[in-house]
């Protein structure tokens, strides 16, 4: 019994030495704090939008408890940093502080941070900084760092466009709900327009649009978000940030050229009129198409790249990448693809769709022409080239593959592939992370360049005739440089790949 008493004690003894350590503070000089980093950045942001909100974390490493006197914003009232320290806001206080924390031995806070760029005197980008100032007990200051970019920009909230309209503009486009290009309307976009399209945003078309950028200077279709998702990873290169791009029936001679699309939810929708197309012969030329994309690149997209049901669609030089969907999805209609790259790298999900479905089994929907010449068609799986279609009789669909790379099965129609090289899968010699024909795939960081490697069979495969039209790739290469032209929108170049 007096044993057992003995132990009661000695347990209880200890503690209250275990609670008098962990109630224990010092304002010893020596004893300071350490953070998660000492600089907190933001993205260059839009002006008047609040960021996102950003974690440090406050850390004492010692055996004895700190006492913060003050966590101050250099700036004060002025700052236009908002601060959280521990569950208390800054901005409630008129000098923009907050007093009196405790971070016990081992242990931390958290602070959460928060920015609004006010409008600029200036279209340029500008920065913003200000330092967050701890005073500790004993006098010690710690400054972390605060700094933001910012930019102006134009915002457009349900714009509906009534009349023809030129955009033309160093400044970013915000586009909240919709923008509508409506009948009789031509809406023209010059090189270096950025529209960004906030979450649930999209682009209409009824009437017509012209997005024509340059090599240098592309058009681009892209999310408002320019934070990070993580240090590595802004949430540009995300899919699903806003909706895509719908081009209707009655909508004609739409082109996009150098244009960028990607972070949407899908690329762009064409929908067409079968009973348009009834008299259209293998001997036409593509006439008025629904939309003339060229030199332009779809990627990362949540749903469908390109996907066009009974629609006339030209495509050339152009990629169109890692989409949840397929690439491209093609329900009858006329389609033309040129030296086009269909990528299924898209990491984000196993159920993936092709880089490549055409069909003509829905009802009224006859597949008068769909034309694959010097294209590359590949991903992850062994077979990325899925068709649904009707082989016989006066309605056979009229489809044709003619000097492309794609992973398929061997097929024994010779008369409808022609010149095609087959990408020969093997689990132990062609691993399916695609690095064996393309210069990079980063699942990781989620960067590409499909451009083929030296050693990939994509080298030399396009037809020089078909190639002609289009003598320089996506990116102004020479594809007659070596006399062989490649597969796909991007020509190797030996001087720039060694």
């Amino acid at each position: 019994m007096r044993k057992a008493k003995f132990v009661i004690l000695w347990v209880f003894a200890l503690l209250i030495v275990a609670c008098e350590s962990y109630d224990d503070f010092t304002a010893d000089r020596a004893a300071t704090l350490s953070f998660s980093t000492d600089s907190v950045r933001f993205d260059t942001l839009i002006s008047t939008v609040p960021s996102a909100t950003k974690t440090l974390i406050v850390y004492n490493h010692g055996d004895k408890g700190i006492r913060i006197s003050q966590v101050a914003l250099g700036r004060g009232a002025d700052s236009h940093f908002r601060v959280n320290v521990d569950g208390q806001d800054m901005s409630l206080s008129a000098e923009n502080c907050v007093y009196d924390f405790e971070v016990r031995r081992r242990d931390s806070i958290f602070v959460r941070i928060e920015v609004t760029v006010p409008e600029l005197d200036s279209d340029d980008i500008q920065q913003l900084e200000d330092v967050l100032v701890f005073t500790l007990e004993s006098g010690v200051r710690h400054r972390i760092v605060l700094t933001a970019g910012g930019q102006n920009a134009y915002f457009l909230r349900g714009k509906i466009i009534r009349n023809d309209t030129t955009f033309a503009t160093n400044l970013p486009i915000v586009v909240y709900d919709s923008l509508v290009v409506e009948q009789g309307s031509e809406l023209t976009l010059k090189p270096g327009t950025q529209l960004l399209f906030h979450e649930g945003a999209y682009l209409r078309v009824k009437g017509k649009l012209t997005a024509c950028g340059t090599l240098d200077s592309a058009v681009v279709f892209r999310g408002d978000r320019t934070d990070h998702m993580f240090d590595y990873l802004p949430y540009d290169r995300l899919p699903a940030r806003w909706e895509g791009i719908e081009i209707d029936a009655g909508s004609r001679d739409n082109r996009m050229e150098y244009v960028d699309i990607h972070s949407a939810k899908y690329g762009i929708v064409c929908r067409g009129n079968s009973d348009e197309l009834s008299s259209f012969t293998l001997t036409d030329t593509i006439q008025s198409p629904h939309i003339t994309v060229v030199n332009s690149r779809l990627h990362n997209i949540g749903g469908m790249g390109i996907d066009c049901h009974d629609a006339v669609i030209v495509v050339q030089n152009s990629e169109v990448s890692n989409t949840l969907g397929n690439c491209v999805n093609l329900i009858g209609g006329v389609s033309q693809f040129t030296h086009c790259t269909l990528a299924q790298f898209y990491p984000l999900d196993a159920q993936r769709g092709n880089a490549l479905f055409f069909t003509d089994s829905i009802a009224a929907s006859p597949i008068r022409l769909c034309d694959f010449n010097n294209c590359v068609i590949v991903g992850y799986a062994e077979d990325e080239l899925m068709g649904d279609v009707n082989l016989e009789g006066p309605t056979a669909a009229n489809f044709h593959f003619r000097n492309c790379y794609i992973a398929t099965v061997e097929t024994d129609m010779p008369e409808r592939f022609i010149g095609v090289v087959y990408d020969k899968y093997d689990e132990e010699t062609h691993p399916i992370s695609g690095s064996d024909n393309f210069i990079l795939v980063d699942t990781h960081n989620f960067l590409y360049d499909f451009t083929p490697k030296d050693s990939s069979m994509i080298r030399g495969t396009a037809d020089p005739l078909l190639s002609r039209p289009l003598p320089t790739d996506r990116l102004g290469r020479n594809r007659f440089a070596d006399g062989a032209p490649d597969a796909g929108c991007y020509e190797f170049i030996l001087t720039e790949n060694k």
